[in-house]
């Protein structure tokens, strides 16, 4: 068996269950597909983590990460320092968000960075408006929001919490719009939104409204297992957040350019957020990057600020890395050239469509569910109490590994099997995704 990671940890992984099976050595990526150390062609089902959107070896990224690297390979952007591509990168970004009416953006390393920086960023705004007792955030059960501490803290799965705590005080978490489990036993998407908006109110008034900051939220939850909220919900979320004065914080990191099937998430449901972090498929995982926008009313906070409370003292040796910029204006320039959100939203719903029936056709398949490129498949042991499988069996693990077998790459997640390709995906990809896990769940029995 081969042991490539014998001197490294691998992320989310107990150590020597990683040593119990056959390791997967990527060594080579082209447009949808990878190959591994054995010259086995992999169709990628992960875009990577779900951030190559544009795909791999995508000669016009690599072009502009050469380019950048003759010209500065890096300088930082403390002190009032810039440079060019930083310049262009916020410019471009800006421009993009100008329906959420987003003005300035904050550079960050990734994702979980980006959550870090948004929350501090609320309770700075708070303090600067004068109401320094703002301190608690709000987030959803199932929730994922990377795993800083912050970030943890505020997220709302407990495995990735439980041996770190304890973590950061004044968070809370309430149900996820969620219409396959929820405490209501709720099949009614329009009941359900009003729900979970109800709860949110209930929460805050619970909590005094006045030591509120800020309520964090994906548009669509990934790592959670991609849970879709009704229509309504993040427009009626959004007037709760307004009755009670809470800065709502949209975590793009997943959904953000394009992957949901719009530009951005919180675009796809028509509401603008006050802030959104900003990772993944900024640059496509060609290099690390990340940003947080803020829009206008934030932006007028610190303009009318003139003392130390408005100084942010929060930032990253690599915010606004030169080459990560050069990266991002590139892939974000064929996002927008190919019309990938368009795309997602196209091929999307054309593999939910393909894989829908194996909730009929298969024991183990409660439910697939998904919205434009980031899809899951639920396993369950019991479809009518829709008791998810045991995660330790590692039935998931064994339907990926026959997928693999068919030439296309899935990620087991626990109870679940995520979704997420690259958004050039076509056609021709779906059909070759669904007939591999239709081949492994037929294989698979338990």
């Amino acid at each position: 068996m081969s042991n490539y990671s014998k001197d490294f940890w691998h992320p989310m992984s107990h150590p020597n269950e990683i040593k119990q099976r056959e390791s997967i050595h990527v060594v080579s990526g082209d447009g949808v597909y990878i190959k591994d150390d054995k010259g086995n062609e992999l169709l990628d089902g992960v875009a990577g983590l779900w951030c190559v959107n544009v795909g791999h070896n995508r000669p016009e990224m690599k072009q502009a990460i050469m380019k950048q690297l003759d010209e500065l390979e890096y300088f930082q952007l403390f002190d009032g320092v810039s440079h060019p591509r930083a310049t262009e990168m916020a410019a471009k970004l800006v421009k993009m968000t100008e329906p959420e009416n987003m003005k300035r953006a904050f550079f960050t390393s990734g994702g979980s960075d980006s959550v870090e920086t948004a929350l501090k960023l609320a309770r700075q705004y708070h303090i600067i408006n004068g109401q320094p007792e703002r301190k608690k955030f709000i987030s959803l059960k199932n929730s994922y929001h990377g795993l800083h501490f912050g970030g943890l803290s505020v997220g709302g799965i407990n495995a990735f919490r439980r041996n770190y705590e304890p973590l950061l005080n004044h968070t809370i978490n309430v149900d996820a719009p969620w219409l396959y489990r929820n405490p209501w036993n709720c099949e009614d998407p329009d009941q359900l939104a009003q729900l979970c908006a109800d709860q949110l109110a209930q929460e805050i008034e619970y909590q005094m409204p006045d030591t509120v900051a800020a309520f964090i939220a994906e548009p669509v939850m990934g790592a959670g297992g991609v849970i879709v909220p009704p229509e309504k919900y993040w427009p009626l979320i959004r007037e709760v957040c307004d009755r009670y004065g809470i800065l709502l914080i949209a975590d793009e990191v997943v959904t953000g350019f394009g992957r949901s099937g719009s530009m951005f998430g919180s675009r796809g449901w028509g509401v603008a957020p006050d802030m959104m972090c900003l990772a993944k498929g900024i640059s496509s995982g060609y290099i690390p990057l990340g940003a947080v926008m803020i829009n206008e009313r934030m932006e007028k906070a610190w303009d009318n600020n003139a003392d130390f409370n408005g100084v942010i003292m929060t930032g990253y040796t690599y915010s606004g890395h030169p080459v990560a910029c050069a990266a991002g204006i590139a892939s974000l320039d064929i996002v927008e050239k190919e019309n990938l959100p368009e795309n997602a939203k196209v091929q999307g719903a054309y593999l939910l469509e393909k894989l829908t029936g194996f909730a009929d056709k298969f024991a183990k398949v409660g439910e697939v569910r998904g919205k434009g490129l980031m899809l899951a498949i639920d396993l369950v042991d019991d479809k009518d109490s829709r008791q998810p499988i045991d995660p330790t069996s590692g039935y998931a693990n064994r339907v990926a590994d026959v997928a693999r077998e068919q030439g296309v790459l899935v990620r087991p997640v626990g109870t679940k099997i995520i979704l997420s390709p690259p958004l050039i995906f076509q056609q021709e990809h779906c059909d070759k995704l669904a007939e591999a896990l239709d081949k492994a769940f037929s294989t698979v029995k338990s």
